[in-house]
Order: C-alpha cells, then sequence, then structure tokens
C-alpha cells in the first residue's frame, strides 16, 4: 500500500517515502523536528518489526491541513512492571475469559504520537483549523485506517501525549470512547534568561543542591567525556547498545526498545541538532546520552548507564548537569528531561508536566472494562524538590 484511496478527506500512507513534496510544502510542518521527513525516515528504516504509516488530512477544498504518524507494534504485557501491570493482567485475564483477547499472542496496538519521544509529538494541526474538528476526523480515519488494511489491523488505538492545554481539543474523543488516563510526566526545566553559563545556574541554587552539583562533578572528574560523531560511532555503538539495554530493562514501562542503530541516520540528517556524547573511565564507555534540539527546546532522547559504577561517579547525576549546560550554551529556552526518575530531576530544577493519553480497544466490551480500570491508573508519586533560591 502506497497510497491508500482517499476516504473522504483522508490520504493514508506507509512510508515517508510517498507522501509527495507537494503535501510536505503545504503542511509547513518541518521547522519541527518530529514532522521532518528526516526525523521520521531514520526511525522508521531503523525499526523494522513496527509497523509505520502516516495519515493526511485534507479540507473541503483538498487542501492537507493535519498530519499523523502512525506505528503498530506488539504490545506484551508482561513487559510492564509498575502499578499498571496489575490493571492491565486483569483486563487481560477478564478479556480472555471472555474470548475478547487472544490467548497467547500480543495485543495488536496502533500508537498515534512518537513510541520512543515523550510529548505532543504525534499530530501537527495548520494554523486556523478547528482543531476539535481535525482530532474528530483523525479519530474517524483511524478507525477506519485499521479496518481496511489486514496488516494493520490493532486491537486497540492509543493517541498520546497531551499537555493540559490540549485537553479542551483531545477530550472529543471520548465521543469515539476513547478512555483519557494520566501517565508520568515529562519533567521540564525553563532556562532562565539570566543564565549565561553553567556558573550562573549554580549561582541561581540554594546552598544544599549547590553543594549537591559541586559534589556530584568531584565524584565524576576523572570520567572523560566524547563527542560521538559518524567518524567514531560505529565503534561505539554495540558498547552503547548494551549499556542502553540495562536502561531499558529497568524501566517500569517500554512501549518498545529503540534500536541505536537510528544514532547514525540522526546524527548524518540532523548534524548538530542531535546530540550524543559517551562517557568513559579509562578506556571503558560507561554511559552515554543524546538529546534533540527542536526549535527552542533541548529534549533529553535515550541515555545509557553502567548501574554498578553510578553511585560511585555519580554518573547519572553528571548527565543531567551535562544537558541543563549544552542548553544553557545553545540560549534554548526549554530542557525536556521526559518521564522517569522524577524526584531526581525535580532537585536539578525540573518541575513536571502533565501527559494524558487515550485508550481504546476495538471490542466494546473489553473496552468498558478497560474504561473502570483505567480510571485507577495514577502517575508514580514523588517528592517534588526546589532547589532555586526564591
Amino acid at each position: 500500500m502506497n497510497c491508500c484511496t482517499p476516504i473522504n478527506n483522508a490520504l493514508f500512507f506507509a512510508s515517508v517515502d510517498d507522501i509527495t513534496e507537494e503535501i510536505w510544502n503545504i503542511l509547513d510542518c518541518e521547522n519541527n523536528i518530529y514532522f521532518q521527513r528526516n526525523f521520521l525516515k531514520a526511525i522508521e528504516k531503523n525499526h523494522p518489526e513496527i509497523t509505520f504509516s502516516y495519515i493526511v488530512l485534507k479540507d473541503e477544498n483538498d487542501k492537507p491541513i493535519a498530519f499523523a504518524s502512525i506505528q503498530i507494534i506488539n504490545f506484551y504485557i508482561n513487559g510492564i512492571k509498575n502499578d499498571l501491570e496489575t490493571l492491565i493482567k486483569k483486563v487481560e485475564h477478564f478479556g480472555r475469559k471472555l474470548h475478547l483477547l487472544p490467548s497467547k499472542k500480543p495485543l495488536k496496538l496502533l500508537i498515534c504520537g512518537n513510541t520512543f519521544v515523550s510529548g505532543e509529538h504525534g499530530i501537527f494541526i495548520n494554523q486556523n483549523q478547528d482543531k476539535r474538528k481535525v482530532i474528530k476526523d483523525l479519530a474517524k480515519a483511524i478507525s477506519h485506517f485499521s479496518n481496511s488494511d489486514k496488516k494493520r489491523k490493532a486491537d486497540a488505538y492509543l493517541l498520546k501525549d497531551f499537555v493540559n492545554e490540549s485537553l479542551f481539543i483531545t477530550d472529543e474523543l471520548k465521543e469515539d470512547r476513547y478512555h483519557p488516563f494520566s501517565v508520568e510526566p515529562n519533567m521540564v526545566l525553563t532556562i532562565n534568561e539570566n543564565w549565561q553559563t553553567f556558573d550562573d545556574y549554580l549561582a541561581a541554587m540554594k546552598t544544599k543542591f549547590r553543594v549537591k552539583a559541586k559534589k556530584a562533578f568531584q565524584l565524576s572528574k576523572t570520567i572523560k567525556i566524547e563527542e560521538v560523531t559518524l567518524k567514531n560511532i560505529e565503534e561505539q555503538l554495540p558498547k552503547m547498545t548494551a549499556l542502553y539495554k540495562k536502561v531499558a530493562d529497568n524501566a517500569d514501562f517500554n512501549l518498545g526498545d529503540f534500536n541505536l542503530e537510528s544514532y547514525k541516520s540522526l546524527k548524518e540528517k540532523l548534524g548538530k541538532n542531535y546530540i550524543l556524547k559517551t562517557y568513559w573511565l579509562d578506556d571503558k564507555i560507561v554511559g552515554f546520552i543524546s538529546g534533540i534540539i527542536n526549535q527552542n527546546s533541548l529534549d533529553a532522547h535515550f541515555v545509557g548507564i553502567d548501574y554498578e559504577l553510578n553511585r560511585e561517579y555519580a554518573i547519572y547525576q553528571r548527565m543531567l548537569y551535562d544537558y541543563i549546560e549544552i542548553a544553557i550554551n545553545k540560549q534554548l529556552k526549554t530542557l525536556n528531561f521526559g518521564r522517569t526518575a522524577s524526584e531526581i530531576k525535580s532537585s536539578v530544577g525540573a518541575v513536571p508536566q502533565d501527559l494524558t493519553m487515550y485508550l481504546r480497544h476495538k471490542k466494546t466490551i473489553t473496552n468498558k472494562i478497560l474504561k473502570l480500570f483505567l480510571q485507577r491508573v495514577q502517575p508514580t508519586p514523588f517528592q517534588q524538590k526546589f532547589p532555586f533560591k526564591k
């Protein structure tokens, strides 16, 4: 399927490459890296286990007005390790008892959003559009898209991750039997315009937190940090992948494993806008950070950590400060740390940004059971720190 027959106001594409130059030009969405062909192609190319698709919505004049990125994954319920596990396993138990869920197969999950990045990076809507109508039309298009192609059939649909300011638009999905639920927040640090250097950031902190930062630098002083380039990436990737696996295996919740081979494409296509650094003790890689500079933000991407050495050398703590230094030096406005480790991120100044997902199962009874359990899903509580002077 290159491009399906247009249904109502929707076009369906199986690859970024199938979308015409004219559509990209009219949408004019590529100033946001997450809607750039180069970014989408890098992810698509290196994850053959995921079925990628794209939906373009058009207005009554046949003009493209919105774009959505779709991924269909095999979702394994036994991969969840937090409180959500119990809830979903109960849904699974009832669903299988009632023969609504396959007995041994994974759940086919259609995700509208970005599987590997937290935030609103899956749906682009042109300005001056009725966004509520667009969201309704998108929900219809997703349903039709999944039902019209065997390869793209899904058991459930997930639209992710919407900030509170968008909920007056996305709550339209409730009419289509989608159920909202809160997930772990994105931890965001606003870069103060008075911070010209990292020392300015430290000076803004309360003594206790400044001492903590200086201790982390002291513990990590023997670590050497190296820029990863297209020249040296090949030899470093296997060790980086092993470190990433340790972090991924430690995570409470993963929609899928990121293939670090994507880094080669991302570095090649995005250049200085893709941050990639490795951390070395003597001749051994003990960590790495990655990040995307998107407009005025630095978005922390994946990291890898040698947990056995982490405490002794304050590896992760040092990484957080390095992200902050990069954002200050590049005069950016925000630093998105993503989910997980909320408390330690708050200790460096990040505050939670709530994110909401919408989930719907295709089968009516299972969907009703799902609603009851999703109402009980809450983000993991943590103690928010306040490191800055008033």
